[in-house]
């Protein structure tokens, strides 16, 4: 890694002692990062968790290094605080091994199997969103991390939402997670990490039991689809590598979920006009709801999808660390350099859009495209070689969970429509988003 004498001549705020900028980071990562570009502009440096850390500000220089022509930034060494307990998930692994990887798992993102897995989310998801108390005051953050891990199970696994291993595997996943953003990184006893380690080996131990059985007889979970992958030569996984691909997408896809679901409930709750739009857009369509023409209608539903993972991404910073030396911006950065990139601040700058700070899903229509602006002015999902390649099963998730809500229930926020978020390590509304449900008339 890079050190503050080899950063010398990168700006930067002062260093506080012991803890450097850790704690003004994770106390408002926005309104710190903004104070630094306005007084250092897009190229700056700072302390975070003992690591000298250059941001490089804006949409180019997202283009630059997600996009990485001459193979110069490591994903594998930028994320290396999860290596613990996902080593060799596909977001650390880099080129070539990226490459490979990646056209694997394409296959059980493939077209025919989204409209199995359509068919199976349809199914759970109403069963668990009944569940939701009515009329009364809950925590919607809290009860969607359970929905999320509860669909998760029923879909990636082929396990039923009520399954007694189902709810094994939320608490070790809830445990990895836990232990994942975990300040603390070694396996003290009784330590988040301790007990994430720990939810990683029984999750490892059930995972490898399924895959004979799965190979043997393939149902249409995600898990049977990754067990039977292979790339255009024929070459699948080994046991060891479906492991390690399938914890990591188990956990990245459920916080994520998570996040952008509770996004959209927390704008559709303070502009209830457009829970009433969607709900009409569903109406129209009918009961095409869940067939790929009539997903691929809800334009509505996907501007305010897109809408809210502007202004709240689940992953708001993407680090890469250089491995070979390199120049950007008037600046010269040297091999082991770690580098932080910022797309949700990008997202709110009114270089791209009007009023960046409102709820404006009209901004995505294609009389007015704002995101249209650069490659990169829209980019919850990241970009190039290693874009979220779970992103259009996300949308699709989204739209399945509103479709079931929303034809039968209304949601109201118990306080204020203002809700602070806390930002890093993965956004969540503080105090969880209190909610009421209401039933609608003949539902």
């Amino acid at each position: 890694m890079a050190t503050k004498s080899e950063l010398c001549l990168i700006p930067g705020p002062s260093e506080p002692p012991v803890l450097g900028h850790t704690l003004q980071i994770l106390r408002d990562s926005y309104g710190f990062q903004q104070e630094c570009i306005a007084s250092y502009g897009p190229v700056y440096k700072v302390k975070l968790l003992g690591i000298w850390r250059v941001n490089l500000c804006g949409a180019d220089a997202m283009e630059m290094v997600l996009l990485d022509k001459q193979q110069m930034f490591s994903s594998k060494m930028g994320w290396q605080s999860l290596a613990r307990l996902f080593p060799g998930g596909l977001m650390l692994q880099d080129f070539a091994e990226h490459r490979q990887n990646r056209r694997i798992m394409q296959q059980a993102f493939r077209a025919s199997a989204l409209q199995e897995y359509t068919e199976q989310m349809a199914k759970a998801m109403q069963s668990l969103v009944r569940a939701w108390p009515l009329d009364q005051e809950f925590r919607f953050y809290d009860a969607i991390k359970e929905l999320t891990l509860r669909l998760g199970c029923a879909v990636f696994m082929g396990l039923p939402p009520d399954d007694e291993l189902a709810s094994e595997v939320n608490s070790a996943l809830i445990a990895e997670i836990r232990a994942a953003l975990s300040v603390v990184r070694y396996p003290v006893p009784f330590t988040p990490m301790w007990h994430g380690v720990r939810g990683r080996a029984f999750l490892r131990n059930t995972f490898r039991q399924m895959i004979e059985e799965r190979r043997a007889a393939p149902g249409n979970d995600f898990f049977s689809q990754m067990c039977l992958s292979t790339d255009e030569d024929g070459k699948g996984w080994s046991e060891d590598e479906i492991l390690d691909q399938f914890n990591f997408l188990m956990m990245a896809a459920h916080d994520t979920t998570a996040t952008a679901l509770t996004t959209m409930i927390w704008a559709l709750g303070a502009h209830p006009e457009w829970q009433e739009v969607l709900a009409a857009e569903y109406e129209e369509i009918g009961d095409a709801v869940f067939t790929s023409d009539g997903l691929s209608r809800m334009t509505q539903t996907e501007q305010v999808f897109k809408e809210a993972l502007r202004l709240v991404p689940p992953v708001p910073f993407i680090p890469r660390r250089a491995i070979s030396s390199f120049s950007w911006n008037g600046f010269d950065f040297p091999a082991g350099t770690t580098i932080t990139l910022n797309p949700g601040v990008t997202m709110l700058s009114p270089e791209f859009y009007s009023e960046p700070e409102k709820f404006d899903p009209a901004r995505f229509a294609p009389d007015r495209a704002e995101d249209q602006a650069h490659k990169f002015a829209w980019a919850p999902f990241g970009g190039g070689a290693h874009k979220c390649i779970g992103m259009h099963f996300a949308s699709l998730q989204a739209k399945i969970f509103f479709v079931t809500l929303l034809r039968e229930r209304r949601v109201e926020l118990v306080r204020s429509s203002v809700t602070d978020w806390q930002r890093l390590p993965i956004p969540k509304p503080k105090g969880g988003l209190l909610v009421k449900v209401h039933g609608i008339r003949g539902h």
